[in-house]
């Protein structure tokens, strides 16, 4: 199980989700150009002590990141066409975010092997980033009794 980021937008969501996990266990991704500087010290400063404590891999786009994976992908989108409540994940899926400003384009869209949405109340957009992909790896954990030993 991998977490993706596509073309992050914040910081702060990119530490969130390297602090989620080093603390499950699970690897992430990063999909280039990101929408800040990235160096050492930026990434201690958004994963604090827990940057060192998770693999992180980056990709200069998203052709590289499709070279270097193997495994189901699984894209969290607000045009889902399965609830995350409905949706059967795999141990060796990776759950895609897009950034927080636009998503994934249509390519990147159409290319998931699994489209999820996390389901909400009517007349709402969306939920952060970090939040949702907490969400659905939660779930993707619960499903394939992947939580790391207590």
């Amino acid at each position: 199980m991998r977490i993706a980021l596509y073309q992050p937008d914040i910081a702060g969501n990119v530490g969130t989700l390297l602090r989620l996990g080093a603390c499950l266990g699970v690897a992430v991704d990063l999909i280039e150009p990101m929408g800040f500087p990235w160096s050492d010290r930026a990434l201690a400063r958004s994963g604090m002590d827990y940057a060192g404590k998770v693999e992180v891999r980056r990709h200069v786009d998203w052709d590289a990141f499709l070279a270097a994976s193997t495994g189901r992908i699984v894209l969290a989108t607000t045009t889902g066409a399965v609830p995350l409540t409905d949706a059967r994940l795999r141990p060796d899926d990776i759950l895609l975010l897009g950034s927080e400003g636009a998503g994934v384009p249509p390519d990147v869209h159409d290319r998931a092997d699994l489209r999820v949405r996390v389901p909400m109340r009517a007349g709402l957009r969306s939920l952060n980033v970090a939040v949702a992909g907490a969400m659905l790896l939660g779930e993707a954990l619960r499903q394939t009794d992947g939580w790391p030993a207590a």
